[in-house]
């Protein structure tokens, strides 16, 4: 009795590895699909083959194509409860050169998502640039797990198919916002080579070695369509040593020949680090940084800095709150592109419109594509014309001097990938 008692405690962990291995190789093939199939919502921006209204694009000349300015791939994401959140930041974000995907979890409710779809299909601006979709068929992301770097590479892969104009790839939550204008920021990026990519990282693991890196999970965000307990196993694996592994924020600016690498290519060191990263704590934050800093192709086009500007007292737990004017500057004169806006009431989203962006309620923000009378009681860009016409402002004086600064004196080359 003793023995077979002895034999069934033997079992046991060979069962609960079988049963992680088992799981890790489906969710593999489930990321790996991600890179040849997708589903958006029913066509009504972009993906009917009607044109663009060309008096946003006025002339497709390959001399026009290779002097205008840049475009930018932004993925918004919500939850349930979001679309008011996910339709303001398209607002602020918008502008007709650039690319948006919309996309509200499998937590929000098919009714949610349809009406997010039929408002953004009553906007003028959206219908004539046909710039902007919502993914019908949604991912579950759980925060911690691989299901959020599944959710990333899924747009990534349905941005790619959209469009071949843009140039860099934002992956923008509800918590995040704009301190500047696209024209701003579009003007800026018109003069920096277009293979840079904005990603915090490093290699100090520190804590993170014991608690998102060494466990074994298995993330139900992949299999399961509703919200349920993370799967955490008993045993530990040691960290890799075929690679070094580097880890930053999930915010970044990717340039799209790095997406490509990633969803596209030939390496075979993306689709080895999904395997290795399905079934670790908070993957997406090791995701992007290992791979440019494992690549020779890319390690030299990474800048130590994500554009983002993160309140140091800003946590996850914290109420939100109205910002003391010192705090309102220090965020503006960090030259940052964005900020973490987790933490702040709508009274500071209505100042950044007003002060940076110059945007009314409901309304995109301004630029120079905008032809409206300012004396009319129409909107300003209720009548539009060359989308490349940029009008940057002081945002892009900011933003000149932050990229100006990490630019010089070799800074960040010598905070490139540096194993520590």
């Amino acid at each position: 009795m003793q023995n077979g008692a002895h034999g069934v405690a033997k079992e046991q962990p060979r069962l609960t590895l079988y049963i992680i291995l088992t799981t890790a190789f489906l969710s593999l093939c489930f990321l790996l699909s991600l890179s040849s199939s997708f589903h958006s919502s029913p066509p009504y921006s972009g993906s009917n083959g009607i044109r663009p209204d060309p008096r946003l694009f006025p002339s497709s000349s390959k001399i026009a194509a290779d002097t205008s300015p840049p475009s930018v791939a932004y993925l918004i994401s919500g939850s349930s409860g979001d679309s008011r959140r996910i339709l303001r930041l398209l607002f602020a974000a918008y502008h007709p050169r650039n690319r948006y995907l919309l996309h509200l979890d499998s937590l929000a409710t098919q009714s949610e998502r349809d009406r997010l779809a039929l408002t953004v299909g009553d906007v003028p601006i959206f219908r004539a640039a046909r710039n902007v979709d919502v993914v019908g068929k949604p991912d579950f992301a759980y925060r911690r797990g691989s299901s959020p770097m599944a959710s990333t590479l899924h747009g990534a892969s349905i941005l790619l198919r959209l469009s071949g104009a843009w140039d860099w790839f934002v992956d923008l939550s509800v918590d995040e916002y704009p301190l500047l204008t696209q024209d701003e920021l579009l003007h800026i990026l018109s003069y920096l080579p277009k293979d840079l990519n904005f990603v915090n990282h490093t290699s100090y693991i520190g804590w993170k070695e014991s608690r998102r890196l060494k466990p074994v999970i298995v993330d139900p965000g992949l299999y399961l369509v509703e919200k349920t307990d993370m799967f955490f196993a008993s045993q530990k694996r040691e960290l890799p040593k075929a690679f070094k592994l580097f880890s930053g924020p999930s915010f970044s600016i990717l340039s799209r020949s790095f997406i490509e690498h990633c969803v596209l290519g030939t390496d075979n060191f993306p689709r080895t680090l999904l395997m290795y990263l399905s079934n670790t704590p908070a993957s997406l934050s090791n995701y992007f940084p290992t791979i440019l800093c494992n690549s020779n192709l890319f390690k030299k086009t990474i800048i130590n800095n994500n554009l983002l500007y993160q309140a140091s007292n800003d946590t996850s737990k914290e109420r939100r709150h109205q910002l003391d004017p010192k705090e309102f500057t220090e965020m503006v004169e960090s030259g940052a592109a964005f900020a973490r806006v987790s933490t702040f009431d709508d009274a500071v989203l209505d100042r950044i419109d007003h002060e940076l962006l110059g945007r009314a309620h409901g309304e995109v923000v301004p630029g120079g594509w905008c032809l409206g009378d300012s004396g009319d009681n129409r909107s300003l860009c209720s009548v539009w014309g060359d989308s490349g016409i940029l009008r940057p402002g002081s945002g892009s004086e900011r933003l000149e001097r932050r990229i100006v600064e990490l630019l010089s004196n070799d800074w960040f080359r010598l905070h490139q990938c540096i194993a520590e």
